[in-house]
Order: structure tokens, then C-alpha cells, then sequence
């Protein structure tokens, strides 16, 4: 077999012979030069990444794909559930804007009820994604959450935007759905409304981290 000699370019030798030539190797960027970008840490995108945007409203909603069962993890802020950013980061629906708010979200008569999924949609999703999160609880008192509401633009049936949502501590076993999150979204839907906080800044305290959702805009 004939052996191929790579011929070094003139460029490289001089690097080579000068003092203070860059060692990163050949093929990858410098981390520290002007431009190179930095690995994107893993999470939602109140860690720095875009939300998604999804299909928004539909005509006929399907079941959608859940994550792998046992593959997504709930954290906890002082006790409260908080979904696994890597499973549910939350994703907004196109058809919502900053410019349109009168007529969807802050239109009188109400927004979220014209586009939800039906229930019969939503009660295969959910049991899929119980398996998804590991829940193994009473699924009358846990909640099949929109991470960023309806009220808030969130996307109808994107599975990144939907996940069972345990109920808060002490809660009572059997007395169904009744979590802290829903007030929480409820106010920054009217703090949307009045023009106290944008659309986008809600939508990103949410999926950042609900507890504090209102106290980073200043709504507490």
C-alpha cells in the first residue's frame, strides 16, 4: 500500500517556530477569541435559551408523543414541584404576539376554552406522561399543566409545553387539582394585560421557575 505524506502548509510551519502559537487543535475554535461560541448549557430557556414556539391552535388536536417513561425528573422549591427543563421547557404558540393581545389572550369573553385539546386528547397524553415523570400518585389531584398557560400564549398540545404537575404539599389525598402555580399565572396574565410586564417577559419568568415568577417582575 503507497503511503500518503501530508505536506505541512507554510502558515502552519511558521506557526510552529514562533513563540506564543496558539495549542488548541487543529479543527476546533478558541473558546476565548472574539466569536467562538461557548457550550449552551442544558435546561429551559430561562437559562438562556429561546422558548420554542409550537404549532399553536388546531383544528383537531392528536395524541401527542410523550418522553420516554422515567426519563424526565420533578425538582422541588421549597416543596412545590417544578417541572424537569429538559422534558417540559415550555413552548409558546405562534399565534399569540405582543400586538395582538386584545384580541386573544385580553379579548373580553375569554381566550383558552376555543383552543384547548379535548379531554379525551389530553387523558392519553397525561397517562403517558404520569410514565414519563415517574408519578405514581392519585391522578385526580395531580394536574396536566401547561407549563407556559394558555393565558400566557402557551401552545395548546405541544408535549414540551405539558406535564402532571403533583399536587403541592399538603395537599389533601383525593381532594383533586388545586395547585399554587394557577394563581401565580393568573397574575401575570393580568399584569400582561394592563401593560405592567410584556408578553415575552411573562412567558419567560414562568418557565423559568414559577415560584418566582412574580417577584422577578416586581408583581409581588
Amino acid at each position: 500500500m503507497r503511503s500518503t505524506r501530508l505536506a505541512a502548509s507554510p502558515a502552519l510551519l511558521t506557526c510552529l517556530l514562533l513563540a506564543g502559537c496558539s495549542s488548541v487543535p487543529l479543527g476546533t475554535s478558541d473558546p476565548s477569541s472574539p466569536g467562538a461560541s461557548a457550550p449552551s448549557p442544558s435546561g429551559a430557556a430561562g437559562a438562556g435559551h429561546p422558548i420554542a414556539v409550537g404549532a399553536g391552535p388546531q383544528k383537531k388536536y392528536t395524541v401527542q408523543q410523550q418522553p420516554a417513561a422515567g426519563s424526565c425528573h420533578y425538582r422541588y422549591e421549597k416543596g412545590e414541584p417544578l417541572e424537569d427543563p429538559k422534558c417540559t421547557p415550555g413552548a409558546i404558540s405562534p399565534a399569540v404576539t405582543q400586538a395582538n393581545l386584545k384580541s386573544t389572550i385580553c379579548r373580553k369573553g375569554g381566550y383558552t376554552s376555543g383552543i384547548r385539546p379535548s379531554t379525551y386528547v389530553t387523558g392519553k397524553e397525561k397517562k403517558l406522561n404520569a410514565a414519563s415523570y415517574g408519578y405514581t400518585g392519585n391522578m385526580g389531584d395531580a394536574e396536566y399543566d401547561h407549563e407556559i398557560s394558555l393565558q400566557l400564549g402557551g401552545d395548546p398540545n405541544d408535549p414540551r409545553n405539558l406535564w402532571v404537575e403533583p399536587p403541592d404539599p399538603g395537599h389533601k389525598k383525593g381532594g383533586g387539582v388545586n395547585n399554587l402555580k394557577d394563581p401565580v399565572e393568573t397574575k401575570l396574565h393580568t399584569a400582561v394585560c394592563a401593560g405592567k410586564v410584556t408578553l415575552a417577559q411573562a412567558q419567560k419568568a414562568i418557565v423559568t421557575d414559577w415560584t418566582t415568577a412574580l417577584s422577578s417582575l416586581g408583581l409581588n
